[in-house]
């Protein structure tokens, strides 16, 4: 069984080395995901909206590469100010209430651009078709 690489054509991917999605099998790995749109921070400000754009990002990753935000079993967050956690907490529970996936939230000194409040990362496991 191989795996298979999804980028995005992002610049950071090629300069970085990283995919966007890596699959193998049945199970996808989506890398840090934040709220950039053709290169550009969306929501300044607004860590709740960067939370819903981001992942938003994560479910068009998944869905290129066959997936849905419905075979999601694990997320990780990273925001830059723990103190906004239930404005992230409710913007991923407006997408995952009822898949309800294992979590983190974890707060860290910084994201790669200043105007970054939260980066997001996904696994997904989808069922083989018997």
């Amino acid at each position: 069984m191989s795996v298979v690489r999804f980028g995005s054509d992002t610049r950071w991917e090629a300069v970085v080395g990283y995919s966007r999605v890596v699959v193998h099998g049945d199970t996808a790995w989506v890398s840090g995901t934040t709220a950039t749109v053709d290169g550009v921070v969306v929501h300044p400000g607004d860590a709740g909206a960067q939370t819903r754009q981001a992942l938003a990002l994560v479910g068009e990753a998944l869905e290129r590469a066959g997936f849905t935000l419905a075979d999601v079993v694990r997320t990780r967050l990273f925001v830059t100010d723990i103190s906004r956690w239930e404005e992230v907490g409710r913007a991923h529970g407006e997408v995952f209430g009822d898949i309800r996936p294992a979590t983190s939230m974890v707060q860290v000194a910084a994201l790669i651009d200043p105007a970054m409040l939260v980066e997001v990362e996904a696994d997904a496991v989808r069922e083989v078709p018997a």
